[in-house]
């Protein structure tokens, strides 16, 4: 096969991988995207490598898909500091494909090579979400299936584990393709499908529920263009205190999103004002997304009100976004780039990610959940929430900045995944939209559009059973991940001893004297 049709195969599976991802959702275009990409990079003859790519091709490769799968997610990032820095980030996250191309092509040489593909794609998406500075998991193949068959795999081992069942089932799809090996085919596609088909079965119904609790999602949306910023602050904070006391029914829980009081409550008398009005009119615990300062710095913070005892537990939010919410390297970065100063400072925080409300109608006191924005990406942060007694949980966000763009429609699909991993129900709180209600089964009862006012107010189950991958999530991606880096080894090793690796220059033979 020519280099011209693997580069088109390749450009091709980026773009029917980004088809996965919401809004557009399409998720068997996830499935078939990756087993392109390893039709691209593996013999097309059972036995004849001599029409398999180089390596370095394969890392080109994988390279190219990786490009056009980024520009094509990622544009929201440009909305807030420009194409430049969108396109950087686009090129830096394709960087590891390196990796992944590298160790694909030299996997798909051998007989085992689909099922290497498989650990090697996990391992790749483990050291994306992980490193550097915390990693980019926003960009995980599992968030694209949240729609399909394959999301069942969630309660099992988290979003590593759908990843490892998308690209297995793929791979045997590329193997019917390549070799026509229907029983390897039929294996590899079988064996995801049915520990999906398991948990979904074994999903519980509403005999888990340990109770019921009423929540409101506000979101007061963002005011007009053209006000300075101090006036842009107060305004959202104004919107959300009107829209909250359009509630027209009694409730156990109010969930403001992030930012919505970005004038801090507790140095500015005003923006208290305006809280304890909109608590008083709720008459139930709010919590409210601010901005506070403590002896460490600043703080991206979510508070419960109470109507009775006031200000109570807080989170400050633990996982920052590099480059937006905090610089690394700032004093190096700055005479570089001039957006170095427009991100901000924020110190992250600790804890469990658990703050307590009391029930108005019972005095009970309830664990909830609180992953910030950007921590939803973050397998630890719900992980650590259930476990510490979180039996609901909240995902107040922050979307104003990035406009009509993709970016709010890819965290809610992360907020549904969770809701499924976890076993919980999940409210989304956003500034501007899209809030959502969404119950433990992923599926979502209630959203709101884009920039419109509005109140969303569901009953909703508690629970607080721990599901396996809430148990041993973290042990399963890791053994995915460490599985991976041995079958990369191995893949590199075998093709380089058996001949099928780099080109190798070989002794002639000469005659004696």
């Amino acid at each position: 096969m020519s280099f011209l049709v693997r580069l088109l195969l390749a450009l091709g599976s980026g773009v029917l991988v980004y088809s996965s991802y919401e809004p557009l959702g399409w998720w068997p275009a996830g499935i078939v995207g990756m087993a392109l990409l390893y039709v691209a990079l593996a013999p097309w003859r059972a036995r004849a490598l001599k029409s398999s790519p180089r390596l370095r091709t394969g890392v080109f490769l994988a390279f190219s898909h990786s490009i056009a799968l980024y520009l094509l997610l990622l544009p929201w990032i440009g909305e807030l500091v420009g194409a430049f820095p969108y396109a950087a980030l686009a090129v830096t996250e394709s960087l590891y494909a390196i990796v992944l191309g590298l160790g694909v092509a030299a996997a798909a040489r051998l007989r085992s090579g689909p099922v290497l593909y498989a650990f090697i794609a996990v391992a790749v998406e483990w050291l994306r979400s992980s490193w550097p500075f915390g990693g980019f998991a926003w960009v995980r193949l599992a968030w694209g299936q949240i729609d399909g068959p394959l999301r069942f795999l969630a309660p099992i081992g988290g979003p590593a584990l759908v990843t490892f069942g998308t690209v297995m089932t793929a791979a045997g799809i590329a193997a019917l393709v390549l070799r026509g090996d229907r029983y390897k085919a039929l294996a590899l596609i079988t064996i995801p499908a049915l520990a999906a088909a398991g948990s979904w079965v074994a999903t519980p119904g509403s005999d888990a529920d340990t109770g019921q609790i009423t929540v409101a999602a506000v979101q007061g949306n963002v005011p007009r263009l053209g006000l300075d910023f101090n006036a842009q602050r107060r305004a959202v904070l104004a919107n959300h205190t009107r829209v909250t006391e359009t509630i027209g029914e009694p409730v156990d829980l109010v969930v403001w999103p992030e930012n919505s009081a970005d004038v801090n409550p507790f140095a500015d008398p005003q923006a208290r004002a305006l809280v304890d009005e909109a608590v008083r009119s709720a008459g139930a615990p709010v919590l409210v997304g601010t901005l506070t300062r403590d002896d460490v710095g600043d703080r991206n913070t979510v508070v419960v009100f109470d109507p009775i005892t006031g200000p109570g537990e807080w989170h400050h939010k633990k996982y920052l976004q590099p480059f937006g919410e905090w610089i690394p390297y700032r004093d190096l970065l700055r005479p570089l780039s001039p957006y170095v100063d427009r991100a901000g400072d924020y110190k992250p925080g600790d804890g469990d990610g658990v703050v307590h409300i009391r029930v108005p109608a019972t005095g009970e006191t309830i664990g909830v959940g609180v992953s910030t924005c950007y921590e939803v990406a973050f397998d630890a942060a719900g992980r650590d929430a259930v476990k510490a007694g979180a039996r609901i949980l909240t995902t107040p966000t922050n979307n104003a900045t990035f406009g009509f763009s993709d970016m709010t429609y890819q965290q809610l699909a992360m907020s549904r995944m969770r809701a499924l991993e976890l076993d919980r129900a999940v409210v989304v709180a956003a500034t501007s939209g899209v809030s959502a209600i969404i119950l433990p089964s992923g599926n979502v009862t209630a959203s709101t559009r884009i920039f419109t006012p509005a109140v969303l107010t569901e009953t909703l189950p508690l629970r607080d059973r721990l599901t396996f991958a809430a148990r041993h999530g973290s042990w399963i991606e890791l053994t995915l991940g460490m599985i991976g880096w041995i079958c990369l080894f191995v893949a590199l090793v075998t093709g380089r001893s058996t001949g099928t690796g780099p080109s190798r220059r070989r002794r002639q033979p000469h005659g004696g004297d």
